[in-house]
């Protein structure tokens, strides 16, 4: 690994840090990096705990591959959205600690996750896909559509509008929010918690909750396969 992501466990979790450039860009490198960090937690059957650096989560795709050409767009953002499945159905628990800014994909990632904690601050979180001129792509729909509280699923989704953490929590995008400095001891107690679960109960019932979604989202993915994405139109 190229070191992009960070692995490190303790009692009965796995804290998975995403540690790219200053936006903590998703990137292919970064998602295959995560890939592999989701493997060693299924196989030591680890409650997640997903991070960035202090003061952000991620900030998105990586531009320069976004930008590059539609296939290119297209390749990274299926990609994306396979991880953002494979998150919604994972067998152990997921939860996101992010210590700050959420944005686009990194934003979807909070989407992803069984339990979103946030920090307190001037920190912005949403979907800007449609500000900065991409046309928002089925499977962001289908996963926005899951999670979002439905009077804000336009305003994010097709508005663009961004939002505070306190309004993320009412919007959708997080559950809780705690002091900056409280955030990931606050995710390894509720990582915990989650250990208090039957493993078996805990992913079967979650794959029956979320059936339906997770249906949607599958061919949501296959749909954007076709279709070319790109910006500034």
């Amino acid at each position: 690994m190229n070191n992009l992501v960070h692995y490190t466990t303790a009692d009965n979790y796995a804290i998975i840090k995403i540690a790219n450039g200053k936006v903590n860009a998703i990137s292919h490198e970064v998602i295959d990096e995560l890939n592999a960090c989701l493997n060693k937690a299924e196989q030591e059957k680890r409650v997640v705990i997903l991070t960035g650096q202090d003061g952000i989560l991620s900030g998105g795709y990586d531009l320069k591959v976004m930008t590059k050409s539609p296939q290119e767009a297209r390749d990274l953002v299926t990609k994306g959205s396979q991880l953002s499945y494979r998150l919604l159905s994972f067998a152990t628990p997921v939860i996101v600690a992010c210590t700050g800014h959420a944005v686009a994909k990194g934003a979807f990632l909070l989407l992803s996750a069984d339990y979103r904690l946030g920090a307190e601050g001037d920190f912005k979180i949403g979907l800007n896909e449609v500000m900065i001129g991409m046309t928002m792509h089925h499977a962001g729909i289908e996963i926005a559509k899951n999670k979002l509280a439905p009077v804000f699923f336009e305003r994010s989704v097709v508005n663009s509008e961004m939002y505070s953490p306190k309004d993320a929590v009412t919007a959708g995008f997080l559950d809780k929010i705690v002091p900056r400095e409280q955030v990931l001891p606050t995710a390894i107690k509720i990582a915990a918690m989650f250990g208090q679960l039957k493993p078996k109960a805990h992913a079967e019932t979650k794959l029956k909750v979320r059936k339906e979604a997770l249906e949607r989202l599958k061919e949501a993915i296959k749909l954007d396969m076709t279709e070319e994405i790109s910006f500034n139109q």
